[in-house]
């Protein structure tokens, strides 16, 4: 892989439409009563903030909003910053030693770099939302928001994330501790601070299931429950994703996006990618049931190939319009066969997002079907 509202608010909401008890809400928000590949777009500029703030990078990414929109745009989340805690010295298990409460299809969000992979359960990020960990010698974020369906990763450098406790378009708010700067994970752009209108760097995020991982990496690690922290691990307030139940089965949601779109249910999951050429966007069954899908961002040629084994999709820019084919468990281009994740094209950072979450940023988003 390369390196490549308030609380009560949000309690209230989800109680109205039956997603969770208020009792497990309570310890996703806050914990009440409880203890506490590189970019894309030439982003090989690297600089590291003197201060302890993340690395930012030079890249331009599609934008629809201004920075001030953004920040009127912030809500309240209610815990404050490090109100949901992240998770600062995570401890893993070698493959063979899962956590119990984890099953072979429950999701899981991987991460492989220099030979080193590492699973993180769904079912425990829920509770913490940032894990700050070092990875094959890289220091990194790996980040989920279970409002969106997000899960994406940050090089951190010195730095570490936390839990703004904000919201925007439904979506996390990080910050990062040595500047305070704010970030939306899905954007992901300064938005106050000493970083405003600079850029994180990130690297790909698989979400899977632990089967599948493990059955790709068989020397994986993987997160424990040992986290510091008593969390209800194993349950998730929202909802459940084996089976999808909750939140993540309905099509309310708890706030207003920023745009919207009826083309797809609200909770259909695409996967979404972004650079200076545009935004686009993939539902993920028509990726698995074509193989190849082919579509244009801003004119240009782009072309979203499935990994079978690991039920995810890569983005490629293909900017020569190469035919890609699908070969087995391959794809033929330029008549050699290659994996999924390593076409000889242009790659690009995709991940998965619910269809309300992603045009709620990216309302010009072209969709390819």
């Amino acid at each position: 892989m390369p390196r490549s509202p308030t609380t009560d608010g949000r309690r209230r909401v989800l109680g109205g439409i039956g997603a969770v008890g208020l009792t497990a809400l309570a310890g996703c928000l806050g914990g009440a009563g409880l203890p506490a590949g590189s970019s894309d777009d030439g982003a090989d500029d690297d600089t590291a903030d003197e201060n302890g703030g993340p690395p930012t990078v030079d890249r331009s990414l599609s934008k629809e909003y201004p920075i001030d929109r953004l920040n009127e745009e912030s809500m309240d989340g209610g815990p404050g910053p490090d109100g949901i805690p992240s998770i600062d010295d995570p401890a893993f298990a070698p493959a063979d030693d899962p956590p119990t409460n984890l099953d072979g299809d429950d999701p899981v969000f991987g991460v492989e770099f220099d030979g080193e992979a590492k699973a993180y359960p769904q079912y425990t990020l829920v509770w913490h939302e940032i894990v700050n960990d070092v990875v094959g010698g890289e220091s990194v974020a790996v980040t989920y928001c279970p409002l969106t369906g997000t899960a994406q990763g940050f090089y951190r450098g010195e730095s570490e994330f936390g839990v703004s406790g904000q919201l925007i378009n439904s979506n996390l708010v990080m910050f990062d501790r040595g500047t305070e700067t704010r970030w939306p994970q899905m954007l992901p752009v300064g938005i106050s601070g000493r970083h405003t209108g600079e850029y994180l760097e990130e690297f790909q995020v698989i979400w899977t299931t632990w089967d599948r991982w493990r059955e790709a990496y068989p020397e994986t690690t993987v997160l424990t429950e040992e986290t510091g922290h008593a969390r209800n691990y194993g349950s998730d307030p929202y909802g459940e994703y084996n089976p999808r139940s909750g939140y993540y089965a309905d099509q309310q949601t708890l706030f207003p996006p920023l745009s919207s779109d009826d083309r797809f249910p609200k909770k259909e999951v695409v996967i979404g990618a972004r650079n200076a050429d545009g935004a686009m966007a993939v539902p993920k069954d028509t990726l698995r049931d074509r193989a190849v899908i082919e579509g244009t961002v801003g004119g240009i040629p782009y072309v979203t190939v499935y990994d079978g084994a690991l039920d995810t999709g890569y983005v490629y820019r293909n900017a020569d319009g190469t035919p890609v084919e699908p070969n087995g468990d391959g794809f033929l281009v330029n008549g050699d066969t290659y994996s999924p994740d390593a076409l000889p094209l242009e790659s690009e950072i995709g991940f998965d997002a619910m269809w309300f979450a992603w045009y709620g940023y990216y309302p010009s988003t072209e969709v390819h079907e």
